[in-house]
């Protein structure tokens, strides 16, 4: 905390930020609720998290089986990491998304 030298009493500024910072996160904790098309953007981001990783998986998971035969599917494999990851990534996602405002956020 600064303090005005003249005065020995904490600088006005510094007060200012702080309560300007404090109104901010209670706004945004109100606004909070979330609507309709919200839910819906996030299905849709969810899906198509997963739906890429998959397809990734699998694509590369051909070439491999294309390039180097083997006994094991390298096709099926990599469609289910594919899938792990995608699930996985849409969960940290969902998440992040749901997580209070405030926690593990600094305030510009």
């Amino acid at each position: 905390m600064t303090r005005d030298s003249r005065k020995g009493k904490p600088d006005k500024g510094f007060s200012d930020t702080v309560e300007q910072k404090a109104a901010r996160r209670l706004k945004a904790r109100q606004t909070r609720n979330r609507g309709v098309w919200f839910g819906m953007g996030m299905f849709g981001v969810v899906g198509w998290t997963v739906a890429i990783y998959t397809v990734l998986g699998v694509a590369l998971g051909i070439w491999i089986d294309r390039r180097w035969p083997s006994v094991y599917s390298w096709t099926l494999t990599l469609l289910l990491l594919g899938l792990i990851a995608g699930i996985l990534n849409a969960w940290y996602w969902v998440q992040k998304e749901l997580e209070p405002p405030g926690d593990g956020e600094e305030d510009l």
